[in-house]
């Protein structure tokens, strides 16, 4: 009955975890389509859902402890999927705060600004975070924490850029801002896909 259960909470994790994935590229096709409706069902919409689905899972998980109490690397198995569960739902905040700063961007000339490098890499980190997490893959697991120092230049390299952009043309300071806010969320989502990547690495090394 129990490895019953686990299944099904696995699986349930993996769908929360395409959900925020879908959040994540919905924001930055939405940044290079100008695309406000996409931004605003983000904003209005996927960020109750993705709250609904870590209640959930949260309370699945609290609820097989006190039915099974497991124990060994099922009790590890359940523990990280609770603290996945909170970092996915903070990685759909972090969505929402770019949808946000995007929508302030779109009527400006600087949505031209490129931000792809860091996303590419930020969103590489995040699937093979997941993937590392279904395989139990532990040398995967490891790169993805190898990454995150990328993900730290590309945003340093992007708030050095936008001083120097603000320093030359005061005008343009509160666009300039949101970019450093859209590439200080990256940062973050990228540092909570490295927290999933340690703790599957305790998973499997125990």
């Amino acid at each position: 009955m129990l490895s019953t259960k686990l299944v099904y909470l696995k699986r349930e994790i993996v769908t929360y975890s395409g959900f925020i994935e879908n959040m994540f590229t919905k924001t930055m096709d939405a940044y290079s389509k100008k695309d406000l409706e996409t931004l605003l069902q983000i904003i209005g919409k996927d960020e109750a859902t993705a709250n609904n689905y870590e209640m959930e899972i949260d309370e699945f998980c609290t609820n097989i402890i006190a039915l099974f109490e497991p124990k060994a690397k099922d009790l590890r198995i359940i523990l990280m999927i609770l603290k996945m569960n909170n970092d996915l739902e903070r990685i759909g905040d972090h969505c929402v705060n770019i949808a946000q700063s995007i929508k302030d961007l779109i009527n400006t000339t600087y949505m031209k600004f490129e931000l792809d490098d860091i996303y590419q890499n930020t969103l590489k980190m995040y699937r093979d975070a997941i993937e590392s997490f279904i395989n139990e893959d532990a040398v995967l697991a490891k790169k993805v924490c190898e990454h995150d120092n990328i993900i730290d230049e590309g945003k340093n390299e992007i708030y050095k850029k936008m001083v120097q952009s603000i320093i030359k043309d005061a005008l343009i300071v509160e666009p300039a801002l949101q970019i450093m806010r859209i590439a200080g969320n990256l940062e973050r989502i990228a540092d909570l896909s490295t927290n999933i990547a340690e703790d599957v690495i305790f998973i499997v090394k125990g």
